[in-house]
């Protein structure tokens, strides 16, 4: 683990919801959470499949490892049930740099402020906490819901595209990114 950058433990406490290190011992309670077919409708990963779920999972615990991932469960505080997943990737300590993304929740909450909060969570701890350069958010292009959660976060200012990696189905992904940077210690959307 990148013990000079990102320490393991974290908790991050929002008004309604609080981000608790991914353990192997939630993921029984997520895969259960990710059991409705309409998060994954717009998405090219279903994780309620328990092989993509466990494989994922588990690579997302390797890379916390790693220093490349950290990843976490949402827990709604009033009832401390897990409702969905995010996580920093992409994790690149030498340039101040790191990602959120692979964020979903149960479709009770879709269209609250858990989304929200979850952003906002994560981007305190990146800027005031790690002091991060920048912060980027992912979004696969095909996974509209996500883009516009996104894009409702009045946060963020400019959109911009790029291609990357072949995906598993050869297939070019073009993944939505919004950064978020810093200068002279302030925030700078771009």
């Amino acid at each position: 683990m990148n013990d000079l950058w990102i320490n393991h433990p974290i908790v991050l406490q929002g008004n309604t919801v609080e981000l608790h290190p991914l353990e192997a011992e939630n993921f029984e309670k997520l895969l259960e959470a990710a059991s409705n077919q309409e998060i994954w409708e717009l998405t090219s990963v279903n994780y309620s499949v328990p092989e993509i779920f466990y494989s994922n999972s588990n690579a997302a615990l390797q890379g916390r490892e790693d220093g490349t991932v950290y990843p976490f469960v949402i827990i709604d505080k009033s009832t401390k049930e897990i409702i969905g997943t995010t996580r920093f990737l992409d994790i690149m300590p030498s340039d101040k740099k790191l990602e959120i993304g692979v964020t979903w929740i149960k479709k009770e909450y879709w269209g609250s402020i858990v989304n929200l909060e979850c952003k906002l969570l994560l981007l305190s701890y990146s800027f005031d906490v790690l002091n991060a350069n920048r912060v980027q958010f992912r979004a696969k292009a095909d996974n509209i819901r996500s883009r516009k959660a996104i894009e409702k976060s009045a946060v963020f200012s400019k959109a911009f595209s790029v291609k990357t990696r072949l995906s598993q189905m050869d297939v070019l992904e073009i993944l939505h990114f919004l950064a978020l940077s810093t200068l002279n210690g302030k925030m700078q959307r771009r």
